[in-house]
């Protein structure tokens, strides 16, 4: 939590930053960021307090450090790619690929702050490039599974110029997020909507193909 105070291991105070480098989307059951990295970039010691879901807009590849000193972690994502986490302790990211990194970064509210206690929802998951999820098949409305496990399932769907795609989502809250890594501002913000799950339409009124993940908040199924 931005502003939060913790200490090294070599006693000095490290003060904390949020986890995205600005909000997008807050509601009762998700807060989303973006998080923008230039070529080299560092994103501060921060601290998840929510499982959450990385939704890769303009991937790259990046190193996490531990405050505790542990082992780094090396990561690697591409555009269109997916990433669930569990809480984890402090950290920061640096990219390393020598280009930008930019992902929406969905914090999963109703598996951490809205509970007396988070749940552990394990190692979390990465998706493969090229590789689709066991589970989810290609649907119908268009959709392109990417991500499955027991809290989020998460999908890509493709919008040609000047058509919608007509999408007949289950019935729980979803999370879209327009895959565009030049948006700020009003279009950013306008850019990731939460949905409470049923018919959605996806309109493309741009001279290009649209591509845009659909979160899926399976865990929200019974509460």
């Amino acid at each position: 939590m931005k502003g939060q105070v913790v200490v090294a291991p070599d006693g000095t105070e490290v003060e904390l930053v949020d986890v995205g480098t600005s909000l997008v989307l807050d509601t009762p059951r998700v807060r989303v960021w973006d998080v923008h990295l230039p070529p080299g970039g560092r994103h501060p010691w921060h601290l998840h307090h929510n499982p959450y879901v990385v939704l890769s807009i303009d991937g790259s590849s990046g190193r996490m450090d531990w405050l505790d000193g542990s082992d780094p972690r090396h990561i690697h994502e591409y555009t269109g790619g997916a990433v669930f986490r569990p809480v984890s302790p402090v950290h920061r990211l640096t990219e390393t690929g020598g280009k930008r990194y930019r992902n929406r970064l969905v914090e999963l509210k109703e598996l951490g702050e809205n509970r007396d206690e988070v749940v552990d929802v394990g190692p979390g998951a990465r998706s493969e490039r090229g590789s689709l999820p066991a589970g989810p098949q290609r649907l119908g409305d268009g959709r392109e599974p990417v991500l499955s496990t027991g809290y989020v399932t998460v999908w890509t769907v493709t919008v040609a110029p000047g058509d919608t795609a007509s999408l007949d989502l289950t019935r729980v809250p979803h999370v879209t997020a327009l895959i565009d890594a030049d948006l700020d501002g009003d279009a950013l913000s306008d850019s990731v909507t939460e949905h409470p799950g049923g018919p959605l339409a996806v309109p493309n009124p741009t001279g290009d193909h649209q591509t845009w993940f659909v979160v899926s908040l399976d865990h929200l199924e019974d509460r």
